[in-house]
């Protein structure tokens, strides 16, 4: 490949995401050198408009050849075995010192993994999280690099050159820490966004179970982004209620089939909650919905076969309003249990995670940009951080002023039909949070029953078993 200039980093994946991040970077001073196995996107790349910052190669050798020392490479691939292949057919053409970046979604237990096989090697291995979609990848998304330290100072000056800017001005990238820290905070944030979808979702059906048509239903969306819950996805949430369909007239979203689907980020963080022993049940719920909206065929022959519920009373004029701090609670509520995942996995693995910091590069950029993150960032800035998001003072008193508005909404919703597992395990975890004493005591006593588990008692310490069946 022949090129003026030596490359400032190569990207390797020419697809949306990977295109609009060299397209990024060129527009920010930084010669891109892409490589792509599609010829048509490497044309593509090379006539992009941002012109002789951004030159395609035929092949990864050729692009790395056209890379200035150390090398700095960006892979956007899908995760999954297609990163494996290229770090394999790239490890020979690198020098120690070298850095790779997967920027993709990959999972960050493959990414310890990456880490351990490339440790000793000399090249430099980072995973980062890169939230915002075609647009932020182009104007300004939120990245999440972490994995070896030696990196960052490599590429400091080109990912926060081109990340989105918080309301302050600062940078939405900073250092994660080691190990797979960046790509597990991505999937943190992908799933508080399944959750933050699905809440807005059920809002939108209460609404509609209300009286209010689309279109109303989107000016109350709108009406929320004004205020305390301003955030990135009410505001798309409105524009779509306000879109017709060209050819029938009817609000576009009612042509749209209500099945929903994922692509495994939401599993995985629902998992890493299971493995790590975190109470984040609203994360999960969000990923069940999504799988109760796909068995659309079930749905609609048990329609014609389950009985609900009788006629309930009519939602009242305020109810907008009860369901605004309804909505606001839950939101917290699951920001709290992605919170909570996070600061487990930092004393599992001991990255050393800035929750502060990521709550400040979660403000702009990415798709769960809100103003709600103001009021976490704060939170986690104190000498010491709160055990969870929730015990914060500020966060606890806004918790007290949602939870009667949650409660009233949960069971309108239960009394209509309308499923709302989002707000109903917001509250359910909420309820189990500030609760001095659990049922658990008796579910000891069953285990210890059946299986002679041993339990322990509130009077005295030790671990203790009870012959059940003999005689009391």
């Amino acid at each position: 490949m022949a090129a003026a200039q030596a490359g400032d980093i190569g990207v390797v994946g020419l697809g949306v995401m990977g295109w609009n991040l060299a397209r990024n970077l060129a527009r920010h001073g930084f010669q891109v050198r892409g490589h792509d196995l599609d010829a048509g996107r490497r044309e593509r790349f090379a006539q992009g408009e941002e012109g002789a910052r951004m030159a395609a190669a035929a092949s990864l050798q050729d692009m790395v050849q056209g890379l200035a020392r150390p090398r700095r490479i960006l892979l956007m691939v899908p995760a999954g075995a297609a990163v494996d292949t290229v770090l394999a057919q790239l490890r020979p053409l690198l020098a120690p010192g070298d850095v790779v970046i997967d920027g993709g979604n990959s999972r960050y237990t493959d990414t310890e993994r990456r880490l351990a096989e490339l440790a000793g090697g000399g090249i430099v291995f980072v995973g980062a999280g890169v939230s915002g979609g075609e647009q932020g990848a182009l104007e300004g998304p939120a990245i999440m690099p972490g994995g070896d330290p030696q990196a960052w100072p490599l590429v400091r000056p080109l990912l926060q050159a081109i990340a989105a800017r918080a309301p302050d001005g600062s940078p939405c990238c900073e250092w994660m820490g080691g190990g797979a820290s960046g790509h597990f905070v991505k999937m943190v944030h992908n799933g508080i966004e399944y959750v933050d979808m699905q809440l807005i979702c059920e809002a939108y059906a209460l609404l509609r179970s209300a009286g209010l048509d689309d279109r109303a239903a989107g000016e109350v969306f709108g009406q929320w982004n004004r205020g305390e819950l301003e955030s990135y996805l009410l505001a798309i949430t409105a524009d779509i209620l306000a879109r017709t369909d060209p050819e029938s007239g009817d609000p576009l979203v009612e042509r749209i089939l209500d099945t929903a689907q994922q692509k495994g980020t939401g599993q995985w963080a629902t998992q890493a909650a299971l493995e790590l022993g975190v109470a984040a049940p609203t994360l999960g719920e969000a990923v069940f919905a999504r799988a109760l909206s796909a068995a659309k065929p079930l749905r609609l022959q048990a329609a014609g076969v389950l009985p609900g519920p009788g006629r309930a009373a009519p939602a009242g004029a305020g109810f907008p309003e009860q369901l605004r701090l309804a909505f606001l609670g839950a939101r917290l509520g699951a920001y709290a249990q992605g919170f909570h995942l996070l600061q487990a996995a930092d004393a599992e693995h001991r990255w050393g995670l800035p929750l502060a910091t990521i709550a400040s590069v979660w403000r702009a950029g990415c798709i769960i940009r809100a103003r709600l993150l103001e009021d976490i960032r704060a939170a986690f800035q104190g000498e010491a951080a709160p055990a969870h998001l929730l015990l914060a003072p500020g966060l606890a008193a806004t918790m007290g002023r949602c939870q009667q508005a949650l409660r009233e909404v949960v069971a309108a919703a239960a009394l209509q039909g309308v499923p709302v597992p989002a707000f109903a395990s917001a509250l359910a975890t909420y309820d189990g949070l500030r609760s001095a004493r659990l049922p658990a005591n008796l579910l000891q006593a069953q285990r210890d029953y059946f299986g002679a588990h041993g339990y322990q008692r509130v009077d005295r310490p030790g671990q203790f078993h009870t012959d059940w069946t003999a005689p009391a």
